[in-house]
């Protein structure tokens, strides 16, 4: 059974955006705009679609392709900025609620911002809440097996349509059976992690399955240089009891 709330709304749902936002592909600033709808592509997060007017003029390039996308017909539209191409980086709605407003591909710009604050990965949902919370409740991690951490002292991280993740002190975790990674990923709402393992359990290696976030969004502060593990990758028990293995796109 599933043990954590999904997302209340449903794809096609439309809101204005009560935020300034702004997007950039190196120094360039590409929109800038007060008047942004969120729209949920599908059910877990919306994206921006941002008047015409607000875009800079003359970075779009019309590709004279016409898509039906969640709120109707699009054109798609490539964006170039400083003699450099990127080919279907944009739709712009032709007809419907949403006529005259730009979607882009979150990708295809380098950063953006809401009001002064940057932003990853795609729009932070305003039906989404996050909540950090310490415990005293035993957190127990293993993987075939091996005991990866173990701890009385854990911060439970609550958020919408997402399994609970449990972040442990370092001191809490077996290192020797940790090896760092390269990896990188961002979340709208904790930010950039700082730092990636594997597991080493006998001659069996487990690809990143434990993660921190050394300097994370000010709301998640109580995670800070703390650890989790995937729930997805790992056996996780709570107070003993084993919990099921979530089905979910892994996000952290």
């Amino acid at each position: 059974m599933r043990d954590y709330p999904q997302a209340p709304v449903k794809t096609g749902h439309v809101e204005p955006v009560p935020r300034r936002v702004r997007a950039f592909v190196g120094a360039t600033q590409v929109l800038d705009t007060t008047s942004a709808r969120y729209v949920w592509e599908w059910p877990a997060y919306p994206q921006y679609y941002v008047p015409l007017e607000d875009v800079t003029p003359g970075l779009l390039v019309d590709e004279g392709v016409e898509e039906v996308r969640v709120p109707g017909p699009a054109r798609l539209h490539g964006l170039a900025v400083d003699g450099r191409n990127r080919p279907g980086a944009a739709w712009l709605q032709t007809s419907g609620e949403l006529a005259g407003t730009v979607r882009f591909d979150w990708g295809a710009l380098d950063a953006w911002f809401e009001e002064d604050e940057q932003v990853f990965v795609h729009p932070r949902s305003p039906y989404s809440r996050t909540d950090a919370l310490r415990s005293s409740r035993t957190v127990r991690v293993e993987i075939d097996g091996g005991l990866l951490a173990e701890s009385s002292s854990p911060v439970m991280v609550f958020e919408t349509g997402l399994p609970t993740r449990y972040y442990l002190p370092r001191t809490d975790v077996c290192w020797e059976r940790l090896v760092p990674t390269d990896t990188v990923t961002e979340c709208p709402y904790k930010g950039r992690t700082g730092g990636y393992w594997s597991a080493r359990v006998g001659e069996a290696e487990h690809r990143d399955v434990a993660w921190a976030y050394d300097f994370p969004t000010r709301q998640l502060l109580p995670i800070a240089g703390l650890v989790a593990f995937y729930n997805e990758k790992v056996d996780l028990f709570l107070d003993g009891e084993r919990l099921d293995r979530p089905v979910t796109h892994f996000s952290i």
